[in-house]
């Protein structure tokens, strides 16, 4: 991708109600294969000071499947934990460490395969203490990951593109067009050769006669 922080300039106009500091920025949805990737999942709390403890925990279910299945389970206590099978070895924990509350919630694949394609489900659990009571809220959030041979570029890293090669021939042609004008402006100004010779004549006779003037005075 051309312009890699196009998503996030997005996120931040679109992130409204959120915390300063926290954006929700929408996951990518295309891996190459082989190649590394991270599954971004971002809940905001909405109020900072609140005292909170939360946990996470990654579902997947593949293409055509009929079930989802639990493949990680993250609490700032106890670390990680990868259910045995193709997410062994490969799928990591990448959100928020030293905290008890999560916002960040992202995974990493190391290495993208066939069997990563698929529908995940990302969920948060959180504890949120009051006066008085604890207050506790779930929110899931999904996305579908597919795996393809070579990356594509999307369209918002083309249109982006698109925009500042246009950007860039409009600013030219203003450029050029406030030279000319300002040539020509100077140039109108300008008094001709001729006309500049009889000025300094004159001028040196309006000074000679107003000497003789104070001399006779």
């Amino acid at each position: 991708m051309l312009f890699p922080g196009f998503s996030l300039l997005l996120g931040l106009l679109m992130a409204g109600g959120a915390q300063g500091g926290c954006v929700e920025v929408a996951s990518g949805t295309e891996a190459v294969l082989g190649a590394p990737f991270r599954l971004l999942c971002i809940a905001c709390k909405r109020r900072s000071e609140t005292p909170a403890q939360a946990e996470s925990e990654w579902f997947f279910r593949p293409e055509g499947a009929p079930h989802f299945q639990k493949i990680l389970h993250y609490t700032p206590e106890e670390g990680q934990w990868v259910a045995p099978g193709p997410f062994e070895g490969v799928l990591a924990w990448n959100g928020s460490r030293g905290t008890p509350d999560l916002q960040d919630l992202s995974v990493w694949l190391a290495a993208v395969g066939r069997a990563h394609a698929g529908l995940y489900v990302c969920r948060l659990r959180r504890n949120l203490t009051f006066q008085g009571y604890v207050y506790s809220l779930a929110r899931n959030k999904t996305l579908r990951l597919a795996v393809v041979d070579t990356a594509r570029r999307d369209l918002a890293s083309i249109v982006s593109e698109i925009l500042m090669y246009v950007l860039i021939v409009v600013l030219t042609l203003w450029l050029a067009a406030e030279m000319l004008y300002c040539y020509r402006k100077v140039a109108a100004a300008a008094p001709p050769p001729d006309s500049a010779s009889e000025y300094l004549a004159i001028t040196s006779e309006s000074k000679e006669n107003c000497a003789g003037v104070q001399v006779a005075e």
